[in-house]
């Protein structure tokens, strides 16, 4: 893989759920969901999510979703690239997908969840928040252990915003 033009990016569609799953399995640490959450992520919240696709291989997927009752906050839920489409700028162009749609018209902030030693996903929301000109505070969220009883490690909070209408 040589470039980033040839990648198709789209709305995920039902149909996309199980490959969406099994790229979502060949990119640890990802976590794992089960296929029916990936269903969903790829029907229920198909406006805020993206695929990204060369012919029939699904080399990319973000799932996203508004945040109910602060519609102005997009959730980054999951980033996934397949090794073979890693360093070419894949998760900052589907990013900046989504955040074009407009469906997120209204968005000014950019949330996600990351672990203390995923670096690749500090990076990229790092290097989103400084495209969009907007700061990037991060606050501890989920604990290793009140939340997840030891078994995953702790999740920060990142916020990103506000975003500048005029930059989406």
């Amino acid at each position: 893989m040589s470039s980033p033009e040839n990648i198709f990016l789209r709305s995920p569609s039902l149909e996309d759920g199980m490959a969406v799953h099994k790229l979502i399995d060949s990119c640890p640490p990802l976590d794992a969901n089960s296929s029916y959450c990936n269903l969903l992520q790829c029907s229920h919240f198909a406006d805020t999510s993206v695929i990204a696709e060369e012919g029939d291989e699904k080399l990319g997927f973000i799932s996203g979703y508004l945040i109910p009752g602060r519609t102005d906050t997009l959730f980054i839920w999951q980033v996934a690239v397949a090794e073979k489409a890693r360093g070419l700028g894949l998760a900052s162009i589907m990013l900046r997908n989504i955040i074009e749609r407009p469906q997120c018209r209204s968005v000014r902030f950019i949330e996600t969840t990351i672990t203390e030693h995923n670096l690749p996903s500090w990076a990229l929301f790092q290097s989103a928040a400084e495209k969009l000109s907007a700061s990037l505070q991060s606050s501890p969220w989920m604990d290793s252990q009140t939340h997840f009883d030891g078994l995953h490690d702790s999740e920060t909070c990142v916020r990103i915003g506000p975003i500048a209408q005029t930059t989406i």
